[in-house]
């Protein structure tokens, strides 16, 4: 949709994360202010940068002012951001924020564990709102995710999915159904569920990591229990692996083996599929 009339100031929380840093640089592009908040209060180029951290609550006003839109990213692996989240909602909405987009997770409803309260808490809140619910991203084979890690390491993805398929999500996609739905005139007040094109089967990744970057890369296949153990001992709490397990577990149940128009009906363009993703970050 065509966004040409002006727009009021965007907070975009973790405006250096993997759809808060795209999110911002579109918006930027398209000559809307946005407050990009992050802990190192440094944002992308023709952002207002100003530090953010969930749980130093002395730096939530600054991230608010003058802010009437905001999307939201829950911090990273707290399996109760409701605790931080719904008070920060509270201040927000006092403080003249009214539209608000959430990124949760396709296998969360409203209601359910971890973001799911606080989608349920912003679609009461809110008069103008929406949530993102993305499959898995394709960035978890590039970065720091330990997929990524693994990759570069020993050539392998460990995963208790067993067979089970994903819609995986380029997050630039994310961070473009995420523009319409902070600045689109008329709110979705919904939950958008975003995949890509098609559904892949880890082995299916695997097969094709190895086909654009030549060379072999390993689907490894190990228990629920074993991978809760394997995040543990990477460092994760207790909580946040049994937790991140369970998803596996979810997957290989088949309960994401499914694809969405979501992206291409909201912004009138095509997902990037992930051979497009791989070939272009593999630099091949």
């Amino acid at each position: 949709m065509a966004l040409n009339h002006a727009h009021s100031r965007v907070l975009v929380t973790g405006a250096s994360g993997t759809t808060g840093s795209r999110l911002a640089r579109q918006l930027a592009a398209q000559g809307v202010a946005v407050t990009a908040a992050n802990r190192s209060g440094v944002g992308p180029r023709g952002t207002l940068g100003v530090r953010f951290d969930w749980y130093d609550i002395s730096t939530h006003p600054g991230a608010l002012a003058g802010a009437e839109r905001m999307y939201l990213i829950p911090p990273s692996r707290d399996p109760d951001p409701q605790a931080v989240m719904v008070p920060f909602l509270e201040q927000a909405r006092e403080a003249g924020v009214r539209r608000a987009v959430l990124l949760s997770n396709s296998a969360i409803p409203s209601g359910g564990p971890g973001t799911g309260a606080v989608h349920q808490a912003i679609a009461a809140m809110f008069d103008e709102w929406a949530v993102l619910r993305p499959s898995w991203f394709m960035q978890n084979v590039t970065g720091n995710h330990m997929h990524a890690q693994s990759i570069r390491t020993s050539a392998t993805i460990t995963t208790a999915t067993g067979n089970g398929r994903v819609g995986f999500v380029d997050a630039y996609d994310i961070a473009r159904v995420a523009v319409e739905a902070l600045l689109s005139p008329t709110p979705l007040n919904t939950d958008l569920i975003l995949t890509g094109p098609e559904a892949l089967s880890y082995d299916d990744v695997a097969a094709i990591l190895t086909d654009v970057s030549g060379s072999t890369i390993t689907h490894v296949h190990v228990s629920v229990a074993d991978l809760r153990a394997l995040y543990e001992t990477a460092g994760l709490p207790s909580a946040s692996a049994q937790f991140l397990a369970a998803l596996d577990n979810a997957i290989a149940s088949g309960i994401e083996d499914r694809t969405t128009d979501t992206v291409e009906r909201v912004t009138g363009v095509s997902p990037r599929s992930f051979r497009e993703f791989a070939a272009a970050e593999f630099r091949i």
